[in-house]
């Protein structure tokens, strides 16, 4: 039953009319409670340091340092408080991934990805197992690090050092349950939900230190908003853009006990990014690491050629250089190529549309149609490859032409906001329209 009726309601904004409709559904209202008050929860950890943490030094420290600085914006200011939550989700998406890629070397992973429901939970099972190890080495290299830039001390074996491990691990553990409950209860991916909402939190803090320590001319603010309208409208266009497939399907039905030929048609939709943000977060980790490694080096080696080296490094290989954003524009459109490979080979599409009965006009089933389909995936990735890289790069050239410091504003960030925002979106459309109500997106 739909209360979309008198003039009243329909001149309210399409949008705004169905978020109300979504708060009159009990369920819906529920699912969108429980996700805000896992966010909260969320948010109330990140302010809880770890043990033996001088805070003030803390941020001291990061609004010197540009590559901490760029690092800070994807936990949301909990790695600037070094908070339990510090690491994020990012060891749990790095497993992922790592599980992703080890599917088409590891045949007991291929298996187990092939037998549906239950085998994807099992390779599930084991990405939560490998986060563990994982945050820890990244959990120690951060307070590594952050030794040797004078923020905190004492890291070594010690007693404080593997309470300080245990609480950042368990805190990862701990966003990633919360991000199955929203999976599971709430509304969204419970993963990229808790990275919106590290991001958002964060984005008021880093648009007025980049307003703050740039030119405060009221000029390049504006150039700037109009900037970041415009990348959210090319990121919403090339997040939607796809390329269809045409698919005919041929079924045999019985009528009076003789048998008819039908022909169903319908499409395979190639989306131009159909990898979202994963490149970014590849090319960026990659990225961080050089400067950090040669950072740690120059403080710590007395030998004068190895400093010198690792100096260079660390200059020219930090955000702000030119060659630093040629090389992460380069990574992103390598990696973009390489993991579209990889989630198509996944996929099957030729062989799937085989079993089904399917098949491309013109094109003949098996190899042939694998071979076409993947052309096509080609020749539209190239468009894919080139916006994230784009939009990789954005802070760079934005920070030239407006005069604000924009590094730390990262388009990346817009890209895995508006991405989820998007997918939230989608879910609440389709509960709404099983509801018989018009949804948010036209």
């Amino acid at each position: 039953m739909s209360y979309r009726s008198g003039s009243a309601v329909s001149n309210r904004p399409r949008l705004l009319q169905a978020g109300i409709d979504a708060f009159q559904q009990p369920e819906i209202r529920t699912k969108i409670l429980f996700t805000l008050g896992m966010l909260l929860i969320f948010r109330f950890f990140a302010h809880i340091p770890v043990p033996g943490i001088d805070p003030v030094r803390l941020r001291e420290v990061f609004s010197q340092n540009a590559i901490l600085g760029f690092m800070n914006v994807f936990s949301g200011g909990a790695l600037a408080n070094l908070s339990v939550v510090a690491l994020g989700v990012y060891p749990f998406i790095t497993a992922s991934i790592i599980g992703q890629l080890g599917g088409n070397l590891i045949p007991r992973l291929r298996q187990l990805q092939q037998e549906g429901e239950a085998g994807r939970a099992a390779v599930r099972r084991y990405m939560t197992y490998l986060t563990i190890p994982l945050a820890a080495f990244q959990a120690y290299a951060q307070l590594i690090v952050l030794q040797q830039l004078n923020a905190i001390s004492g890291i070594g074996m010690n007693l404080t050092t593997v309470a300080t491990l245990f609480s950042m691990v368990a805190g990862t553990m701990f966003l990633v349950w919360l991000g199955e409950l929203i999976t599971e209860n709430g509304v969204g991916n419970g993963t990229s939900i808790i990275i919106f909402g590290g991001i958002i939190a964060g984005l008021p803090s880093t648009l007025g230190q980049g307003a703050l320590t740039g030119a405060t001319a009221i000029g390049g603010l504006l150039l700037l908003a109009a900037i970041t309208v415009a990348v959210v409208w090319l990121i919403v266009l090339f997040q939607e853009a796809q390329r269809r497939i045409p698919v005919q399907y041929a079924r045999s039905t019985f009528r009076g006990g003789r048998m008819y030929r039908q022909q169903g048609q319908s499409h395979i939709p190639l989306r131009v990014n159909s990898v979202g943000m994963i490149p970014l977060i590849f090319a960026f980790s990659i990225m961080i690491f050089p400067p950090a490694v040669a950072q740690f080096v120059a403080s710590s080696v007395d030998v004068g050629w190895i400093r010198t080296i690792a100096e260079f490094v660390q200059e020219w290989l930090s955000p702000g250089r030119p060659i630093y954003w040629a090389v992460v524009f380069l990574l992103v459109v390598g990696f973009t190529f390489l993991y579209t490979t990889v989630v198509f080979q996944e996929q099957n599409l030729a062989e799937n549309l085989q079993r089904q009965g399917g098949f491309i006009p013109g094109i003949r089933p098996g190899r042939p149609t694998q071979e076409y389909i993947t052309r096509v995936l080609t020749r539209i990735t190239w468009g894919g490859a080139f916006f994230l890289g784009f939009v990789s790069v954005l802070p760079f050239f934005a920070t030239g032409l407006t005069g604000v410091q924009a590094l730390q504003v990262s388009a990346s960030g817009l890209l895995i906001v508006v991405g989820v925002v998007i997918d939230t979106m989608r879910q609440l459309e389709a509960q709404m329209l099983m509801r018989n109500y018009e949804g948010f997106i036209s």
